[in-house]
């Protein structure tokens, strides 16, 4: 990649420079603004941003769109109202990925609009191309003209076949990382928070929704207007419309969804209110007004996404029997370890996903028990040994290095996840909750709305826990936990008591080839046959598997945690009774943790790969960019690794070479490993 311009934090150190927490720094004069104030602070380096923080910011955006299904574009205006941190600055730089920008003004003394210079750099591979405004007189206001392309990486157009209902076309946007900048130019760096308004044109039959203020009663006109008061990071803006209904869960939730759903999702996730009343209990006021869930179509590439006040969710999690709905407390969770509290860099992602996923295990403790919480914590840890036997090193940090991570969809969900989330859990055993609770909601409300970093978590951390209950924790600790590669070795275990159930079932089934009574595995939900198949190993008899198929129905699963697991074991075992189901399956689910695997698994030999191959031909035209992306590069993968002669000439039963890692069961990251476990 070639060298990245920097950027400097504004925005990360705010409440820093307001507190002092930084020790011997000098705080600013009192008239200074907050951005400036912070700039004495802590440089901080974007490296997946063209913006100059450092010299100016958006304080406000407001966008003009109109939504054309046939075109599958979104045109209209960004207008960004600037904070000049820099008075020398003659520039404004922002992120744009495909974008054809038509025209940019700015607002004169005068309130007139006047043309300005501009200029779209060359597109780099990851980044996109850096939009250059030329702007002498620093304008309080600039104006941006654009379309954007067909194939916009951050949006997704579905034709009504690909739909629930089959009638009306469907839109989604999914901006986290670095994708906001394929639908609007602007500051694509969670440095940069800011507020939002959007007026909204689309086909009068079709809803729209905004990461913002959705009215439930609002009329479906086709005209529509949005406000989001709460400042916020470019990736959580979010945009949606189809054939979108509302129900209402709660005085304060609801869902979102194609009619043909919205009942099934309203059964499954009928809990929220009481996630909410829990969050509260344990860290303070819900601050985003209400919390509301759209559920998306199959093809959305992630189980969800925390965008503020309209949680985007697979419909993957509904299967029956609640025992998903862990993406629904994680995504709620998310209100104040990310959204509230917000990473001021790719590289401390750790700070938003593996707060959140601790924040969760709380919720799921408190809802539905010690046990639930135990084992989906023993799913995740041995994911995490499992990746961390081959993850470089360097991702296996959670403050990762400058130059350490060239695309931040490539980071690891077992780091940023699973070990920060282990973290947390470390210092509440040893703080206690009676002592790590109040600090940790203290920790929401010091950087409420704000974006920082690593090395201010742990400054915070040191002064108001470590040093406040002496010899409890040593800051050593602290760093290596932040700072080194692996799991330390005083890291707390944990242990389920039902999984040691699970675990005397599968082994003597195998020893026996009995399989366990329905006495045993007729209570089971999702976490207990996840670990059932999961213990296997790398490959099985065709009669082993046939025989557990006969029994429990895996083939063909609506259950996409146990199908993800289930068809890899099957390919790899030979087991071609499943093949017609896998098919189907990758057909009809885009979301990248549950068919990545299995496409791995498929490329390992070459009678896999062409029926990948020729699965993947079919789904192309209803799957994700980003999804799509990730299964060409494992078929290229594959095709790299097969043997010259035609895959003809090799019919060979799948190898166990080419065999994944276990992977999370409940929530997949926004930015997935390296292993693509989501």
């Amino acid at each position: 990649m070639r060298q990245l311009i920097l950027s400097v934090s504004i925005a990360a150190a705010l409440g820093l420079a307001a507190t002092g927490c930084q020790g011997n720094q000098p705080p600013a004069p009192a008239a200074a603004s907050p951005a400036a104030q912070a700039a004495t602070v802590e440089q901080v380096v974007d490296e997946h941003s063209f913006a100059q923080p450092n010299k100016v910011r958006t304080t406000d955006l407001a966008l003009d769109l109109a939504i054309d299904f046939d075109k599958k574009t979104i045109a209209g205006t960004a207008t960004y109202a600037l904070e000049w941190i820099d008075k020398a600055a003659t520039q404004l730089v922002l992120d744009t990925r495909e974008l054809t920008i038509e025209k940019a003004e700015g607002l004169g003394a005068d309130g007139k609009w006047a043309p300005l210079p501009f200029k779209l750099a060359a597109a780099d591979k990851v980044l996109g191309s850096a939009l250059t405004i030329e702007t002498p007189t620093r304008p309080a206001q600039v104006r941006v003209t654009y379309v954007t392309a067909p194939g916009a990486s951050g949006l997704q157009w579905l034709d009504p076949a690909m739909t629930e209902g089959k009638q009306t076309p469907f839109m989604f946007s999914q901006s986290q990382q670095i994708h906001a900048r394929s639908w609007v130019p602007l500051q694509d760096t969670p440095q940069i928070r800011f507020t939002y308004s959007a007026h909204v044109k689309a086909p009068d039959n079709v809803m729209v929704l905004m990461s913002a203020d959705n009215d439930p009663k609002a009329a479906r006109d086709g005209d529509y207007s949005f406000k989001m008061p709460q400042k916020i990071p470019s990736y959580l803006m979010a945009i949606a419309a189809g054939d979108l209904v509302f129900k209402p869960m709660g005085p304060r939730s609801g869902i979102w969804a194609e009619p043909a759903m919205v009942d099934k999702a309203v059964a499954e996730f009928d809990d929220t209110e009481r996630m909410i009343d829990t969050a509260e209990g344990l860290y303070g006021k819900y601050r985003w007004g209400r919390y509301d869930i759209l559920v998306l179509p199959p093809s959305f590439p992630y189980g969800g996404m925390e965008n503020p006040r309209l949680t985007f969710a697979t419909p993957t999690v509904i299967v029956g029997d609640k025992s998903l709905v862990s993406l629904v407390a994680h995504e709620l969770a998310h209100s104040w370890s990310g959204n509230l509290v917000t990473f001021a860099t790719d590289k401390d992602s750790w700070l938003n996903e593996g707060t959140t996923t601790y924040v969760q295990s709380r919720i799921t403790e408190a809802l539905y028990g010690r046990d639930m919480a135990d084992m989906e914590e023993v799913i995740d840890r041995d994911e995490l040994k499992e990746e961390f036997k081959s993850l470089d090193p360097n991702l296996q940090r959670l403050s990762l290095k400058p130059g350490t991570l060239d695309d931040p969809d490539n980071q690891s969900s077992a780091t940023v996840y699973i070990k920060g989330a282990w973290f947390l859990q470390f210092l509440e055993k040893r703080f206690g909750r009676e002592v790590f609770d109040p600090w940790l909601k203290g920790y929401f409300d010091h950087f409420a709305f704000q974006s920082i970093t690593t090395r201010q978590f742990r400054d915070y951390l040191q002064a108001n826990l470590v040093d406040k209950h002496p010899n409890v924790v040593t800051m050593q600790e602290v760093d290596q936990w932040l700072y080194e590669p692996g799991i330390p070795g005083n890291a707390p275990q944990v242990q389920s008591g039902k999984f040691s159930t699970v675990n005397a079932a599968r082994i003597a089934w195998q020893g026996s080839a009995k399989l366990p009574d329905k006495s045993i595995t007729g209570g089971w939900g999702t976490q207990e046959w996840v670990h059932f198949i999961e213990g296997m190993p790398a490959t099985l008899k065709a009669e082993q598997l046939a025989q557990l198929d006969e029994a429990f129905h895996f083939t063909g699963t609506g259950n996409g945690e146990i199908a993800m697991r289930w068809y890899p074991l099957a390919e790899r075992s030979g087991y071609g009774a499943a093949r017609e189901a896998m098919g189907q399956f990758l057909s009809r689910v885009g979301r990248r943790k549950l068919i990545l695997p299995i496409y791995k698994a498929l490329v390992a030999t070459p009678d896999g790969l062409v029926f990948a191959e020729q699965v993947f031909a079919k789904a192309k035209p209803a799957t994700h960019p980003i999804t799509a992306g990730s299964v060409e590069a494992i078929l290229a993968e594959g095709r790299a690794k097969a043997p010259a002669a035609p895959a003809a000439a090799d019919t060979g039963k799948p190898s166990v070479a080419g065999g994944l890692g276990k992977a999370p069961l409940i929530e997949d990251p926004a930015t997935p490993p390296p292993g693509e476990t989501k």
